[in-house]
Formats: C-alpha cells, structure tokens, sequence
C-alpha cells in the first residue's frame, strides 16, 4: 500500500462529479480517471485493499498527489476523462489502440465548393464528414457524388472578381460534361449551391429527402413537356436509388441513433460503433482498447463511448448498449433492446464486434502462439470458476470387457496441449468384476498418493470422464489423501455434455462451441483412446496367454514366457523351430504346432 497519506488527501476532495487525477514520486501523471462522487471513487482505491486485483494495488502503490476536477454533471466528467486520457496517455489507463487515420470528406470553403477525401482535418471553416472506417464506402459516396452531381475539380480562386473579369476559360472536364463552368459563369452560385446542399443530405443520411425532391423535379419538368430535363433527372434518380438499395437501411423512424457493443477477454476489449440517420448506417468503426488495470466492460464501453461521439460529432439523444451503465443525463438516453428493430441493430453491431475481436485475437496469436495459450487458459479458468489458471490438467477414464481386463488411464495436458510423456496406465489391483466407482476410486488414490510422496506438484484441474458416481468416487479418493481443497475436480458426462461439480447436484452447461468444451473433449476423448488402447492390449494378451495354456505341455509360466518373447499370435505362428526352442524343449514345439495346424485344417 502507498506511504501517501490518502485520508489527509480525501478531506479536500467533494462530494461532486468530475475527474481525479494520480501522480506518483516524480509528480508524473500515472491515472487518470471519472466518478459521479469524487470522494466516494477515490477513497475506495484505499479502504478496499483486498478486493483490489493485483495491478491496482502496484498502482495505489505509486500514488503521491492527487489532483481533482469538479464538473456540472457526470457526462462532462467522462468527455473530459476522454479528453485527458488522449492528451496525455497516462501508464495505467487503457490504450485505445487506432493505429490509422481515416479518411475524411471535405467540402471545401470556398466560392464552388470542391468535394474530395482528405486524412488531413484543417481548421479553416470547411465541412468534414467522416471519419470512414471504410474506405471503400467513401469511394463510392465520392463515385455517387461524381455521377450524380457536375461539380468543379479544379483549384483555381473562383471569386466573383476573377470570373467577371475573364480570367479563367472553361478545360476538358467542362466539355466533357463533367463540370457546368461556373468559371465563365454558366453556372449560376445559387444553382451550385443546391447542389451542395443535396450532397450534404446524402452524407448525412438524408438520401431520401434528395430522391422525394428529384422525383418532384422529374414530374415538373414531364408535365412542363421539358423531356431532355426530365431525362436528365429521371438519369439522376437512377442512381440515387441504386445507392440507397445498397446502403444498410434500417427503420427510417431511427433518425439520429448511436449503437454501441463490446466483446472483450483478459487482455483485449474491442468496440464497434454505428451511427444512424435517417434510417441509414452512415457511419461505423470498430476499435480496439488494451487493458492495464482489469478494467470492466462498463468500464470499457463508457470511455469507447466518449470517443466515438467526440470522433463523429455525434448529437444523439439516444445511445443503443448491450447492458446498463451507471451514467445519469437528462439529455440522453441509454437503452438496452430486449426485442424489435433496436435488438436487431445491437446485434448487427455484436456481429461485427466479434467479428472483428476473431480476426484480430488470430492475427496476434500466430505472431505469438504464447498469446493464445494465455488466452484460451484465462476463458477456461473464467468458463470452470475456477481461483487459478489450469496450466496443469489431467483426465481419468476406465475402461474393462464384461468387467474383466479393468485398466485406468490418465492423459495431461500442459498450457492447453497434450504432454505425451507424462501419460499413464494403471492395471487395478484392487477391484474385482464390473465396478467403475470403485476403479475409478483407485486409480485417483494411486495417482496422487505417488505424487505427493515424489513431492510432484499437483494439478490446477482434475477431470472425471463420467457422471456424478465417478465424480464421488475421485473425491473420496482426494479427501483420503487431503488435497480435495487443493485441486478442482469436476465430471463429465457424455450423454449432454454435462461438467458436474462436487456437492452441486446442477450441472454446468457450456456453449457447444466454446473452446473451454473443446478442450475437455479433447481431453476425455484423448484419455479414452490411451486407455481403450491399453485396454485392447491386455485384453489380447489375456486372450492369447488362455489359449496357449490350453495347449499340452504348456503352463503359465511357459506362456508368460512365449509373450514376452514374441509379443503376439501371428509372431508365435511365424517362429521357426529354433527361434521357439529358446524358451520350449522339443516336445512342446510339437504340441504348438499341432495347435496351429488344427487351427489352419479347422479353417
């Protein structure tokens, strides 16, 4: 714990929303964070010790100085905690990770505005919309615009001085029909102008709006007998609608909406964010935040948040989420969609969320295949409930014919992958006919008891293949030894896929397509292969060894013998008088051949 003196510290600090600020030895700047009580947020850094997770202790431990901003009401408190975290990028807050700078489009402030895409946001008066996340999805605005509307791309100063004195003469695009000539005034400013207010509709969203008006215009020109006009706006139209067909359209109720979704693991959070207008996704972006203090997914989403609507000038009143969040303003509106067009919107966002989390978690993990260990560990030791992560895990299986040939196999697996060598076969000793319970209890018993007297560090998990009976059975064999608070065991069933825990008569049911399941399947279907195996081995060596005592002259030494020899029946049959004489005298080399024979006739 820090040597900073934090109750000296808490008596200046108000009962008010606003930001607290961390400084460690050096004065430097190390956290930075939000609270709708100050004094509340930071006094629990302080008086909750135990409940602090490891990293936030280590932080704790390096505060000096605490600074604080009072602000009117908590959303300035988390627009400012943004703002500071992205100015000065403080050790132990979150890194948003947006290693790009995307793309804007700009409408130039200008006489005849020029439209174009920038990466380059200027101060000087223009419009920006934007930022793309996509740049395909800006082209082909820039494409529409470019076929729907004649503007100028020159750069050339086209105030009204220049024009009327004749500077400027009209180029290729002007006779190509590309641009009208605003540079001789055959384009009048106000005509020009109604053109960069339709294509500022488009752009935000409006794009139905632009096609009423077209439509209008089409009708007139129709009923005015004008044709090469309404030839020319039925062309427009054309292509206006073949864009809105494509675009994502949604409930056109939805005129000004955020949505936003998290999916998140132990080290990683990402968040996407879609902006609608009008009834369209104009917007969406998915970014990726880098944990440092175990921050939680309120937590996480909360600042996204903030930047989104700070990076897409968002004014919405209303905020779709995935959960509640502990956030108070009168002028907005935080909603979590049960049913309807709103659940299907935060589900469209969910998508691409996880979408984007799959690719990015496969991108790191083949650079660092350490990375995905860790991860798919941290999942199990989440999914499982348990205190520790599973580096070390074992798997018991039985297997026996009609109760006879009973073995037991153990299979282990280290950071998630097989480890072979420490594979092991138990022949039971103890049991007689068909008892599973009871083999299973003896093989649990003989496991550990070894291990514990090698002084062999235990498992951080122990799976039973089998239901609630083997399960019991383990556990008994653990209390004898005293390590059942020591390791967590849990049970299998096949039938459902059921994990059973010890005095829990509910079973746990995971997705089928969690990769937590997949290791335990792999796991229970690993050991039953070693073990049926081994199984199969003993049973034919069982088979074998009653057959040749059959045989006169040969006994159960003799047998012994022979199969430890020859290993099997075929290798048996194929040995040459010679070979056989170094374990049987003359008159049971016949006797064995004569069995074969009869055998071969028989057939």
């Amino acid at each position: 714990m820090s040597s900073f003196d934090y109750k000296k510290a808490l008596k200046d600090i108000p009962h008010k929303p606003g930001v607290y600020q961390y400084f460690d030895v050096e004065d430097k700047l190390i956290y930075i964070g939000k609270a709708k009580d100050l004094r509340n947020r930071v006094s629990s850094y302080f008086v909750q010790d135990k409940q602090l997770n490891g990293k936030t202790r280590v932080l704790v431990s390096k505060i000096r100085r605490i600074q604080f901003t009072i602000v009117d009401t908590e959303i300035d408190a988390w627009l400012l905690e943004n703002s500071l975290i992205k100015k000065h990028q403080p050790r132990y807050n979150i890194m948003l990770k947006d290693d790009k700078t995307y793309p804007w489009i700009v409408i130039k402030k200008e006489p005849f505005p020029r439209i174009f895409s920038t990466r380059k946001v200027i101060k000087d008066g223009s419009t920006y919309l934007g930022p793309y996340a996509s740049v395909g999805m800006m082209h082909t605005i820039l494409d529409l615009i470019k076929e729907t509307y004649a503007l100028r791309t020159c750069n050339l100063p086209l105030t009204s001085e220049n024009i009327n004195a004749g500077k400027f003469k009209v180029c290729l695009e002007y006779q190509i029909g590309n641009c009208k000539g605003p540079c001789q005034n055959y384009q009048s400013a106000a005509d020009y102008e109604h053109n960069i207010a339709e294509i500022k509709d488009i752009l935000n969203g409006k794009i139905g709006n632009v096609i009423k008006e077209v439509k209008q215009t089409v009708k007139t020109a129709a009923e005015d007998l004008n044709f090469e006009l309404a030839h020319h706006y039925q062309q427009k139209l054309s292509v206006l609608e073949k864009y809105q067909s494509k675009s994502t359209v949604v409930n056109s109720a939805f005129t000004n909406l955020d949505v936003v979704s998290i999916a998140s693991d132990q080290r990683y959070a990402f968040v996407n964010y879609l902006k609608v207008m009008n009834g369209s996704i104009i917007q969406t972006q998915t970014i990726e935040i880098k944990k440092r203090l175990d921050e939680s997914d309120e937590e996480l989403l909360s600042i996204a948040i903030a930047e989104f609507r700070t990076k897409f000038k968002s004014t919405s009143k209303e905020i779709i989420v995935p959960f509640d969040l502990l956030l108070e303003d009168q002028n907005l509106k935080l909603t979590v969609p049960k049913l309807g067009e709103k659940k299907k919107l935060l589900e469209l966002s969910e998508k691409n969320v996880l979408f984007f989390k799959k690719e990015k978690l496969n991108q790191y993990e083949k650079l660092n295949p350490d990375l995905r260990t860790e991860r798919i560990l941290g999942q199990m030791k989440e999914d499982l409930r348990l205190t520790q992560l599973p580096y070390h895990i074992e798997c018991f299986d039985n297997s026996n014919f009609q109760g006879k040939y009973p073995v037991s196999a153990i299979v282990v697996f280290r950071d998630a992958k097989p480890s072979k060598k420490d594979y092991r076969h138990f022949n039971v000793k103890t049991v007689e006919g068909p008892n599973d319970f009871a083999t299973m209890q003896e093989a649990v018993y003989r496991r550990y008891k070894r291990m514990l007297e090698e002084e062999q560090t235990l498992p951080q998990l122990i799976i039973i293949d089998g239901g609630k009976g083997q399960l019991s059975s383990a556990l008994s064999s653990l209390k004898k030894l005293g390590i059942d608070k020591k390791v967590t065991v849990i049970g299998i069933a096949k039938r459902l896929e059921e994990l059973y825990y010890p005095n829990d008569s509910l079973p746990l049911y995971l997705d089928k397509k969690s990769e937590t399941l997949k290791i335990i399947q792999q796991l229970r279907d690993e050991a039953h292969r070693f073990g049926i195996t081994f199984h199969r081995k003993k049973r034919d060596q069982g088979t074998l060894k009653t057959e040749l005592e059959e045989i006169e002259g040969i006994g159960k030494a003799t047998a012994d013998k022979l199969l430890q020899k020859f290993k099997s029946v075929k290798k048996i049959r194929e040995a040459n008088t010679e070979e056989l004489g170094t374990v049987l005298h003359k008159k049971q080399i016949m006797a064995l051949h004569a069995h074969f024979n009869n055998q071969t006739n028989a057939k």
